[in-house]
């Protein structure tokens, strides 16, 4: 009986679960028959819209466009993310220091500061002033919003029908964003950031606004900034009682006011002006009956003389004001500078000469250079070839990788653990984490001791160092500690110099060699007072004490090395007549930096030779170029100058014996290309090394070559 009733208490749990799978599968079914017949309607609705052939294609063309459109545009947002943050910032307001800047002399060399004078509300400015500003730089600058795809169009074509860049595409919307947030470094970053940071000008500001800020800004030559300063500089004038034809001199400074300075080239500035008169017509602001009275009667400038203003150095040196002036000065100060006008100059010439002379035959277009002495007082910056064209300061903005030119700070580091330049180790090939450096030559030298190691620029042996005997770490901090403030990027790789670096920052750190192994001197600032005399800041007197960083063991090894770098080393071009120099050359990966850094018992100079777009040059190594400027303005620095030895070297004077490379051609050009000897120093040394030149062997030119220069090969 029980059997009987346990059956029947099954039949019926069984019966309903066949009756669950029984719904499932209906339910399973009927669903996927609904989906198959919604999803046929919708196939059936959607051919409705296909197309074939030609249509079908650019249809295609259409879509992957709009992805790759919508994909860029989520990327050039994320690259343009971190420029929002400087908007944060009280970007509106001027800088609160007014600052008139003096030689070590007591010359005036400039202002900084809002020293831009009074701003002239856009309404009070005559109409051909603004017309012919924005007939020049920005012709739809009231119909677009921020960026001008039209003008760009328009520009582009115009190039490619010149074969050359004759037009920019860039709004003053754009150009207001770089100035105002952003640098002049030509990188991809910087133009996705410029652009999106010239939409957000236009979301915030009015026409009006945007169009005062640029003209109160812009950089107009002659150590100006904004039109109003550029009028009473060039003219003599207010901008309200500007003319037609000095409107269109000075707006024609925009596109590169050191070129077309009417104070410093008169004929190419009234061609200029010329061209903003026939842009005035060609945008329909003006007729040509308007502007011919300014064809024929061009403006000329007030006599200034050819004032060419270190700007690149002000610029440095008015940052340096801001973070040491005291809490509560006055905001109208004096400040006597390092600078000395005269190496200024030999160093802008140097730079300029080796790069007309053989930048076309290396391919390389840009340079920057930094002149200190050994105290850290710094004379001389040259942060490129022309400010006017470009404010970006590659001296002391620009990180490029240094190359070999790192290495004594590995070795620094290795003689302060107790090597010495005697210590032998291995130069042969080494495996660090998949890592397998070369040597330039691919050949190894065995043994060898540390002196021989660095003077030919092996790679292998300063990676053996760090991996081996002294870590990353150590290393880091030395190159901190010694005054470099660029941000190593803390790979293995960064031995042989893969890490940014600043030419000033290098100059800085090279400086505790030749000071004795003490750091936290470099200055630019010497003293800032009141106008009325009242000193509120004195090198002397309130900079913090030097420190030492290196001991005097490792500063003479290190020192006994270096200078056996241009008298048989990589640096040979380096080598001075008659005075004892120390110094590296540094090449990197594909030839895309080259450098020199060096320094005698007097100063530290470093250089730095590229391409701004980080184009490789054509095979010019740090022991070409860059040390023939280094040698070039090192010549003139030393001129009729005490000569103090390098710390740990007591003979000041090179080696009877030792190789130099200097020809005739390049000793003439020394002296007499050079713009004047020192103001504390007679011209009879002059005199005699032009003697001395004329009985030179002349040499053939010099052409590109890889020469002895290790390259950091990664």
């Amino acid at each position: 009986m029980e059997e009987k009733r346990t059956r029947k208490g099954r039949a019926p749990r069984a019966t309903k679960l066949l009756e669950v799978d029984a719904w499932i599968d209906s339910t399973l079914y009927e669903a996927r028959f609904k989906l198959s017949e919604a999803w046929e309607n919708i196939t059936i609705f959607f051919r409705r819209f296909r197309v074939y052939g030609a249509k079908r294609a650019a249809v295609e063309l259409l879509s992957e466009s709009l992805t790759l459109a919508t994909v860029g545009a989520v990327v050039m947002l994320a690259l343009a993310i971190p420029a929002f943050e400087e908007t944060s910032a009280n970007w509106r307001a001027q800088d609160d220091y007014a600052v008139t800047f003096l030689d070590r002399y007591g010359n005036e060399i400039g202002q900084r500061g809002v020293i831009q004078r009074d701003s002239v509300p856009v309404d009070e400015m005559p109409d051909h002033v603004v017309k012919a500003v924005l007939a020049t730089e920005d012709r739809r600058f009231f119909e677009h919003f921020g960026i001008d795809y039209l003008g760009l169009v328009r520009a582009m074509t115009e190039n490619v029908r010149a074969n050359t860049i004759v037009q920019g595409g860039s709004t003053v919307t754009q150009q207001l964003a770089k100035n105002l947030f952003l640098t002049s470094e030509r990188t991809v970053e910087r133009k996705v950031n410029e652009a999106f940071l010239a939409l957000w000008l236009e979301a915030n500001l009015s026409k009006k606004e945007i169009l005062q800020l640029y003209l109160d800004r812009v950089y107009l030559g002659g150590g100006t900034f904004g039109i109003s300063a550029a009028a009473d500089f060039y003219f003599d004038k207010h901008v309200q009682d500007l003319t037609l034809a000095e409107a269109a001199m000075i707006a024609g400074l925009f596109k590169a006011p050191a070129r077309y300075a009417p104070h410093i080239n008169l004929p190419a500035a009234r061609a200029r002006a010329n061209e903003v008169l026939t842009n005035l017509v060609q945008s329909g602001l003006m007729t040509e009956g308007q502007v011919l009275p300014a064809r024929l009667n061009p403006a000329s400038a007030v006599d200034r003389g050819e004032r060419d203003s270190p700007d690149y150095f002000l610029d440095w040196a008015f940052e340096e004001v801001k973070e040491i002036v005291p809490d509560g000065a006055t905001h109208s100060l004096v400040a006597r500078t390092t600078l000395d006008p005269d190496l200024q100059q030999a160093v802008a010439e140097s730079l300029e000469y080796h790069l007309r002379q053989h930048g076309k035959d290396y391919d390389v277009t840009e340079g920057a250079a930094v002149v200190m002495e050994t105290d850290g007082a710094v004379r001389a910056i040259v942060g490129g070839r022309d400010y006017g064209q470009s404010q970006f300061n590659r001296a002391t903005q620009a990180l490029r990788q240094s190359g070999s030119s790192f290495k004594p700070y590995v070795y620094a580091a290795a003689m302060e653990a107790g090597f010495e330049p005697g210590s032998v180790i291995s130069d042969a090939p080494i495996s660090w984490g998949g890592w397998a450096p070369q040597n330039y030559t691919r050949r190894y030298a065995g043994r060898v001791d540390l002196a021989t190691a660095l003077i030919h620029s092996y790679n292998t042996v300063p990676v053996r160092l760090a991996h081996s005997h002294l870590g990353l770490e150590p290393i880091e901090k030395l190159v901190a500690a010694m005054g470099v403030e660029s941000e190593l990027n803390g790979h293995k790789t960064m031995v042989l110099g893969t890490s940014g670096m600043t030419v000033m920052d290098q100059a800085t750190g090279y400086g505790v060699f030749a000071n004795g192994g003490y750091a936290g001197t470099r200055h630019g600032i010497l003293q800032l007072t009141t106008h009325s005399g009242k000193v509120v800041y004195d090198f002397a007197r309130d900079a913090p004490a030097p420190r030492r960083v290196l001991s005097e063991k490792a500063v003479s090894a290190m020192n006994s090395i270096l200078v056996q770098v241009p008298e048989r080393g990589t640096g040979r071009r380096a080598a001075l007549a008659g005075v004892r120099s120390a110094g590296k050359t540094g090449t990197t990966q594909s030839y895309r930096d080259a450098w020199y850094v060096g320094y005698t018992g007097n100063y530290v100079a470093a250089v730095w030779l590229g391409n701004d777009d980080y184009r490789p040059s054509r095979r010019m190594t740090g022991g070409s170029l860059p040390a023939m400027v280094w040698q070039r303005f090192m010549t003139y620095a030393h001129q009729n100058t005490e000569l103090r030895p390098i710390p740990g070297i007591e003979n000041p004077l090179p080696a009877p014996d030792a190789t130099t490379v200097a020809t005739a051609s390049e000793a003439e050009g020394q002296i007499n290309g050079l713009a004047r000897p020192p103001r504390s120093m007679p011209t009879a040394t002059s005199n005699v090394l032009k003697g001395m030149a004329k009985h030179f062997r002349r040499a053939p030119p010099l052409k590109p070559t890889a020469g002895p220069e290790t390259l950091s090969a990664l």
